[in-house]
């Protein structure tokens, strides 16, 4: 992540971490269900899409073109990637959470 560039929010972290999971089966729906699975988050599908639109246009994900299916109604599912500057903005993110909760204690009041 570069050094100008703003710290990911919260949404934009639980995305990242989604495609990456997903590897390059990443699509919005499956991104949307990825994240409910994981947190228990129920986050609209509109939400999910948007901020796979801001990531693409950070730098931080790229898309492709599924092939068109019928079951779509002739649609192609768009698929994200983490691109080398995705990946560094986890790290720097997952540093920046590590960092800030070193040496927290009670933890479990909060």
């Amino acid at each position: 992540m570069k050094k100008s560039q703003d710290p990911l929010g919260s949404l934009e972290h639980i995305v990242l971490l989604s495609a990456l999971r997903l590897g390059p089966n990443a699509y919005g729906v499956m991104v949307r269900r990825e994240i409910e699975s994981a947190t228990g988050r129920d986050t609209s599908i509109g939400a999910v899409y948007a901020t796979l639109v801001r990531l693409e246009s950070k730098g931080l994900i790229k898309s492709r073109s599924g092939e068109p299916t019928a079951e779509r109604g002739g649609r192609a599912k768009r698929y994200f990637l983490l691109t080398a500057d995705g990946q560094g903005a986890l790290q720097t993110t997952h540093e920046i959470i590590l960092k800030m909760s070193a040496g927290l204690t009670g933890l479990q009041a909060l």
